[in-house]
């Protein structure tokens, strides 16, 4: 099941947030909604199957537990919609790797003027 559709219904979405606490039994979420346990037991296998949500059987008991990276993909789109985009733009970023190698090459070659200026600025500092 598609995480969108998961997450348009406002018991799956509170049953998130339940999660987001820690694991918990069906019993002890039910317990927290006006409607029937195997209706809560509904909502969480569709939370499982869009992998929003983990199950593990212990013993006669169903735990649940938030599977934090089934939410990648609204995360995603939440991030697109606000437009968080990096402040530079990672072309500038191979300039300045470009620039970085460059200088490094011509300091290692001795071409760099500047270097042995630096250095004895330091050594009369």
């Amino acid at each position: 099941m598609d995480p969108f559709i998961a997450l348009a219904d406002p018991i799956r979405r509170d049953l998130l947030r339940a999660l987001a606490s820690g694991p918990a039994r069906v019993v002890d979420l039910a317990a927290r909604h006006p409607i029937s346990r195997p209706a809560v037991s509904k909502h969480l296998r569709l939370l499982t199957e869009a992998g929003l949500a983990t199950v593990e059987d212990r013993g006669r008991e169903r735990h649940y537990a938030l599977a934090r990276p089934g939410l990648a993909p609204v995360r995603a789109l939440l991030d697109e919609l606000a437009g968080r985009r990096p402040p530079i733009p990672e072309s500038a970023f191979d300039a300045l790797d470009l620039e970085v190698r460059r200088t490094v090459h011509d300091r290692r070659a001795g071409t760099d003027t500047a270097s042995g200026t630096a250095s004895s600025q330091e050594e009369s500092a």
